[in-house]
């Protein structure tokens, strides 16, 4: 009988964490994880770090992906297991897709308890990975995300409960996959800000990051992709200066769309240079721009990436 070989990669999270008198803190290591599994598969952990995944920098996060690529540098791994913190598990899951060209699946994991809460949940979570990644019909779909018996994929996907041990939903279901690049670039990732609009929200925000040079900017606006009229007076003074900006929404669910005039709405922010995001969800978003910046893309390229992002029903 062959064996399927698994890489799994961790990175610290609630799966590793147990409590102590600082709190619930990753402390168990890589092998601590490995899950019993079918005869025909065996387990590679990875420690890569011990990290809440808020905690977690770019540059971890780039990391992460780097550390797919070498896995899949062996060509009898099947496929590659990310145990993850779900607080930011949709940002890397998101970034390892979009340069995800290799068939074989990556399957994002995480807990929403620790492995001494009477409730933990990671066990299960990481043996059902293992068990997916594992299968020859995960191929071709991309990144996943597998929590609570829930599997999605990982364009679109994003955390819905702080306790739920179904921890994910998605936006729609049959997202688009363009790839960003077949490999990760060189160099430093772009620095892309991540700006929540709301009511009495000072315009200033938007110029404070294009003063610290970041490279682009996302907003995370109200309704359809709307925000106040001073804001889109922003907007463009940072596009003249080639900061890219691209709109999203804080509302979990349907497209964003340009509707609104007004000053401050969508056709507006559109006519002030801003680049619509119609489905992926302002922290996927983000990613996408600092994917897309890092490797070169210019705002048509960014634009078109994000159409090309959008499900055709």
């Amino acid at each position: 009988m062959s064996t399927r070989q698994v890489v799994m990669i961790t990175t610290g999270g609630t799966a590793a964490s147990r409590s102590t008198e600082h709190g619930t803190v990753p402390v168990l290591h890589a092998a601590d994880l490995v899950p019993e599994t079918a005869d025909d598969i065996s387990v590679r952990p990875v420690e890569l770090m011990a990290k809440d995944s808020s905690a977690l920098t770019v540059r971890d996060q780039f990391a992460i992906v780097a550390a797919i690529a070498e896995a899949f540098t062996d060509p009898t791994v099947v496929g590659v297991v990310v145990t993850h913190g779900t607080d930011t598990l949709e940002e890397t899951a998101y970034l390892a897709d979009v340069f995800a060209a290799d068939p074989r699946p990556v399957v994002f994991t995480g807990a929403q308890y620790a492995a001494d809460h009477e409730l933990s949940d990671g066990p299960a979570n990481i043996a059902a990975a293992v068990a997916l990644a594992a299968a020859p019909d995960s191929r071709g779909r991309g990144v996943l995300v597998s929590l609570g018996g829930r599997v999605l994929g990982a364009r679109g996907a994003f955390k819905i409960s702080t306790t739920d041990v179904v921890a994910f939903d998605t936006v729609h279901p049959a997202m688009p996959r363009p790839l960003v690049a077949e490999s990760l670039p060189d160099g430093r990732p772009a620095r892309v800000d991540l700006l929540a609009l709301y009511p009495g929200v000072s315009p200033g925000t938007i110029a404070s990051g294009v003063a610290q040079n970041a490279a682009g900017i996302v907003l995370s606006a109200t309704g359809s992709g709307n925000t106040h009229p001073d804001i889109t007076a922003e907007v463009h003074q940072a596009v003249q200066r080639n900061v890219t900006v691209v709109v999203s929404t804080r509302v979990p669910y349907g497209a964003v769309e340009a509707t609104y005039g007004g000053g401050g709405g969508g056709v507006d922010l559109l006519r002030a240079g801003a680049v619509f995001s119609p489905w992926l969800r302002a922290p996927q978003a983000r990613m996408a721009l600092i994917a897309l910046l890092s490797v070169g893309a210019d705002s048509e390229a960014v634009a078109e990436f994000f159409r090309a992002s959008s499900p055709t029903t």
